[in-house]
């Protein structure tokens, strides 16, 4: 059986305002089918066993999505810091056995035509049973500019191309011999590490020593590598430490259907379109527009009129307005944000936890904030406390269990408590039903940052 190995990491860069820091675009669930690609890759790999490269923020979201599809025998390495794919696939690799294939592929890709898929991997799984690394190459069928290229003649592969400009790449086309770079690859486990180690022996032995010191935790299959240990090894791509120096490589194609869906522009191919052409997500009424992709997360309905070729990306918090073709400058207002240090990076208004999720409904800073908490069921919160506010609950839903400094409540609809400022708490949901809360906050720092945790059901610190 192959082991696949899926990198579910990533900033959420991209697809801004969809994707964030802590929500990237492998888990919005964009598709008919209120699927996410992330799912995708599960489902298309179904009879395999998992490991998953993740960090301790989208930890829980995979094992959440995982869940809803059925899927819940799962292996985890969790990465406090990220140092791209070569180290990724480094960990994970020295969790398996040396004769295992593995196959390694990023979980925000989309493959629409799974028969040819699966006759991919078995000709990739034919190769690396002789001991070769290989890659996946994509037939490219428009001169893009936001993928890696192949050279390869057959198998053979000839050079590794970084993201050429226009003319590069419509050169590329033109010779035939030039192939997308799909970042998946398979290869047996020693074939690997023997690699790593003859082109790449830094990122190697600190690879190996940071997995010998990470923290196993047998009951959810889960190494926590440490974060001192991590920032020790190299960052590197699988591309630059090791592909394109190695006489081992081999390439396999075939026509899957295939897209990274890396900017609005590829999003757009691929959703069903109105009689004008448009692609939409939501609710849209338009008037005299053509051609355009209207996307609504935050339940608002966008009414256009006169428009062609333009993206409108509305969310709870923000909205992207660019002409389609431009949609590659989104890493450009996403830098921008960033130097500003802007929270819009990090998170939704509705943010994902472990024990359920809570959605920020009004905020005045350094006031006050009023939040939605929903509890799932048999779930609890950490034991904690706050430096520098208040907090009064109310239960809309369901039962909390609360321990309020030494006070020990059940709390049913429409009954309340108040936590006051540095007091001991937790909040739990004993019943089998979700249980739903608005939580309001006062103080003069309403950050996240302000919590002490003193007992965690999740091991987050």
């Amino acid at each position: 059986m192959i082991k696949t190995i899926i990198l579910a990491g990533g900033s959420g860069t991209r697809l801004w305002p969809l994707s964030r820091t802590t929500y990237p675009k492998q888990f919005i669930q964009l598709f008919e089918d209120n699927s996410s690609l992330f799912q995708k890759t599960l489902l298309r790999n179904k009879n395999s066993e998992f490991l998953i490269v993740t960090n301790e923020t989208q930890y829980f979201l995979v094992i959440d999505q995982a869940a809803d599809i059925g899927v819940k025998q799962l292996s985890f390495v969790l990465e406090p810091v990220g140092r791209n794919t070569a180290p990724a696939i480094a960990l994970a690799c020295l969790s398996l056995k040396q004769d295992d294939i593995v196959l390694v592929t990023p979980s925000d890709h989309l493959i629409n035509n799974i028969d040819n898929y699966q006759r991919l991997l078995l000709k990739g799984q034919t190769l690396a049973e002789k001991g070769f690394l290989v890659t996946f190459g994509i037939t490219p069928d428009y001169p893009a500019t936001g993928y890696g290229y192949i050279e390869a003649e057959g198998e053979n592969v000839s050079s590794f191309k970084e993201k050429p400009d226009i003319k590069q790449a419509q050169s590329y086309l033109k010779k035939g011999n030039f192939f997308w770079n799909s970042g998946m690859f398979m290869f047996q486990v020693s074939t690997f590490l023997n690699e790593l180690k003859e082109y790449a022996p830094d990122i190697y032995e600190y690879s190996k020593d940071a997995f010998k010191k990470g923290i196993y935790e047998p009951t959810h299959k889960t190494t926590r590598i440490l974060e001192s240990d991590m920032k020790k090894i190299p960052a590197n791509s699988i591309d630059y430490a090791i592909m394109e120096k190695s006489n081992k490589v081999k390439m396999v194609k075939e026509d899957i259907g295939w897209s990274d869906l890396g900017s609005f522009d590829e999003l757009f191919k691929i959703i069903k379109k109105d009689e004008s052409n448009n692609a939409v997500i939501g609710k849209h009424v338009c008037i005299d527009s053509e051609d355009n992709l209207i996307i609504s997360k935050g339940n608002k309905l966008i009414a256009t009129i006169g428009l062609k070729d333009i993206i409108i990306t509305e969310t709870a918090d923000a909205i992207l307005v660019a002409k389609r073709g431009d949609s590659q400058k989104v890493k450009e207002i996403v830098q921008l944000l960033g130097q500003d240090k802007s929270p819009l990076l990090d998170a939704h208004l509705t943010v994902h936890r472990p024990w359920g999720s809570y959605t920020v409904l009004l905020e005045e800073p350094n006031r006050y904030k009023i939040k939605k908490i929903v509890v799932k069921p048999k779930n609890k919160l950490s034991l904690q406390k706050h430096f520098h506010r208040n907090e009064h609950w109310v239960v809309v839903s369901g039962t909390a269990k609360i321990q309020n400094g030494k006070k020990k409540l059940i709390l049913r609809e429409n009954e309340s408590t108040y936590i006051p400022m540095g007091q001991t708490h937790r909040l739990e949901n004993p019943g089998k039903i979700d249980l739903v809360m608005i939580e309001a906050q006062v103080g003069q720092y309403l950050n996240e940052d302000d919590i002490v945790r003193l007992e965690d059901e999740f091991n987050r610190v």
